[in-house]
């Protein structure tokens, strides 16, 4: 299962893991969930569950099948270090990824802490990057989790964005995306929080990307920050730590 996206900072969407839990406030309006359950009603046989988790096996070697070089999200529709995902389904999506040098994958999680545990066991190489959600000041320790990954590069998505991050630690951080809740009920963003973040980019020289600013009319919204875009895109990075084989 992989699509094309509409999200502003990839090419596609690849989901060899469908179906997620809430864990955090940013959970609350979860735009996966109700595309799970729109695409259960209309007969889709791999959310047959809604939005129960599914491991996708067939799924994980789809990549090695794409020519041209792709900029690819995983698991849009999951979070792949969800606890009910095995160890060894873990694995197999990283032998891909780091057997398709020719794309970049990245990926994004809310469970921080199991993303730093298995880190050591895995190959991060040039082409794998690693980031976790940080949508209000509750959950900024998942940024520490984050630095303990070797990846070439390691982002935050403060998406959906619902309170000021005005202390941000960003030493070790090398990329940074705002957004804020589209879709019903979504929660407003002020702009001083954008504002404030970016301020804190451009102080750490961290490369910034405005998704959106959300809310029910996202698209007569836009994308535009005191009259302009911002598009800033990582250079990933070696880091000098041990990768590990996988089988």
């Amino acid at each position: 299962m992989a699509t094309r996206s509409s999200i502003e900072w990839t090419d596609m969407t690849w989901n060899p893991v469908t179906g997620c839990t809430k864990v955090s406030a940013g959970c609350k309006n979860c735009y996966a969930e109700r595309m799970a359950l729109r695409l259960q009603a209309m007969g889709q046989e791999r959310y047959s569950n809604g939005f129960s988790l599914a491991i996708h096996w067939d799924l994980v070697d789809v990549p090695r099948s794409w020519s041209k070089p792709r900029r690819v999200f995983i698991n849009s529709m999951s979070d792949l270090f969800h606890p009910e995902v095995p160890d060894d389904f873990i694995y197999a999506v990283f032998k891909t990824m780091s057997e398709c040098p020719s794309h970049q994958f990245q990926l994004l999680t809310k469970r921080s802490g199991r993303l730093r545990d298995m880190a050591a066991s895995l190959p991060w190489t040039l082409n794998i990057w690693a980031g976790v959600s940080v949508e209000n000041v509750d959950v900024t320790w998942r940024i520490d989790d984050l630095r303990t990954v070797p990846s070439a590069v390691r982002f935050l998505s403060c998406e959906p964005l619902i309170g000021p991050l005005r202390f941000l630690k960003l030493k070790g951080i090398d990329w940074v995306i705002v957004g804020g809740e589209s879709g019903p009920g979504a929660r407003p963003m002020k702009k001083s929080w954008v504002e404030c973040i970016h301020n804190q980019c451009r102080s750490s020289n961290i490369p910034f990307f405005f998704k959106q600013w959300g809310g029910h009319h996202k698209k007569r919204r836009g994308r535009l920050l005191n009259s302009r875009t911002y598009d800033e895109m990582p250079f990933p990075k070696e880091r000098h730590q041990h990768t590990a084989a996988v089988a």
